[in-house]
């Protein structure tokens, strides 16, 4: 159980703190252990004084949503938009790797603030800038961030099952004759290693490979 601090040395409360808390907690316990009564225990007041810095709850996972996607790296004005969509994707990689809660949210509540929406429009511009009609940058937009999410679903199921970030575990499957093909590829994952970033890297280089053929020039 968290023990509150006394009133003379506990920072005072703010809505950044909130949030920053907020996040740890569900960084650590996941999204159902988040409630007024937890998210105060752990910043050392009572839930009620919560209240006085943000409406309710929905608030919060606003404004949480918010946080995560400020933290993920946009293009910069006039950057070659491949060289741009390879720096946000492997930045939004890192960071919802860190708080995979995070896409969910997302998918959920949308891009509603401030962050969030500079966010979506900065890569918006970046991409239609760079020769993409509106119509073909939506289309890159969605079918990087699809790849990014799926990305972390399986490095999140694989993590929790209880492998490292390489994936040439010893097989299982059975006999090597039985399942050549399979026992082919642990053979050379076994020889030179497989990891998440390299399998991201060598997906992330055939969208942008693909994306470039919708790009008028």
């Amino acid at each position: 159980m968290t023990s509150k601090a006394t009133p003379a040395s506990r920072p005072p409360l703010t809505k950044d703190r909130i949030l920053g808390a907020a996040v740890d907690l569900v960084d650590r316990s996941g999204l159902e252990a988040l409630t007024m009564r937890r998210l105060g225990s752990e910043l050392g007041f009572e839930a009620m004084s919560l209240y006085k810095h943000v409406a309710n709850k929905d608030e919060i996972l606003d404004g949480m949503v918010e946080l995560v996607v400020s933290r993920i790296e946009i293009p910069e004005e006039g950057a070659d938009w491949r060289n741009a969509m390879r720096r946000r994707a492997v930045s939004a990689r890192e960071v919802l790797g860190r708080h995979s809660w995070a896409i969910g949210l997302l998918e959920s509540r949308g891009f509603q603030g401030p962050a969030a929406m500079r966010y979506l429009d900065a890569i918006l511009g970046n991409l239609t800038s760079c020769g993409f009609s509106i119509e073909n940058a939506a289309h890159a937009f969605w079918v990087l961030d699809c790849y990014v999410y799926g990305q972390i679903v399986q490095e999140t199921s694989i993590g929790s099952s209880g492998n490292d970030e390489s994936t040439d575990a010893a097989p299982t499957f059975g006999s090597a004759s039985e399942f050549p093909n399979l026992a082919a590829m642990y053979e050379h994952a076994a020889t030179f290693g497989y990891t998440f970033e390299g399998e991201f890297e060598f997906g992330l280089e055939l969208i942008l490979d693909g994306l470039e053929r919708y790009r008028s020039t």
